[in-house]
């Protein structure tokens, strides 16, 4: 099975809600959210291991996702990118995300396990959602 294929499943998975199925695809050791972060959004937040992940997803629960459409998966060796468009819901403002073209990417070892994850957005756009209109007036 190819890295693009994996990927599907993982996606797949995540849109039925599937969250055990795309933990057993990643590495016990995944970095999720790689790289620099530059927010206190929880769902952006840097973390390591399964444990990390299953962090992640729990922190979802503090939005509502009104789309989520993967729109292209590209991929090239161990690098698979898809491209989605995300529109969600911070339930604690009611404030709204749209995004299009958003880049989730993921890394695979050699054991064809998700060894890095994150995802290329607006990361301004989710701070001034995730702290409301206060964030809105001060910026």
């Amino acid at each position: 099975m190819t890295h693009i294929e994996k990927t599907r499943q993982i996606i797949h998975a995540f849109l039925q809600g599937d969250i055990p199925a795309i933990l057993e695809r990643i590495a016990p050791d995944v970095e999720w959210e790689y790289g620099a972060i530059s927010t206190d959004v929880p769902w952006y937040q840097a973390r390591r291991g399964r444990a990390g992940a299953q962090a992640f997803f729990e922190s979802l629960a503090a939005v509502e996702f009104l789309t989520f459409e993967p729109k292209a998966f590209l991929g090239d060796g161990e690098l698979v990118v898809v491209m989605i468009d995300s529109d969600y819901r911070v339930r604690a403002t009611g404030e709204v995300i749209r995004y299009t073209d958003v880049a989730l990417v993921f890394r695979f070892d050699a054991a064809g396990r998700v060894a890095k994850f994150k995802h290329s957005i607006d990361t301004h756009q989710a701070w001034l959602a995730y702290h409301g209109a206060d964030a809105r007036n001060a910026a």
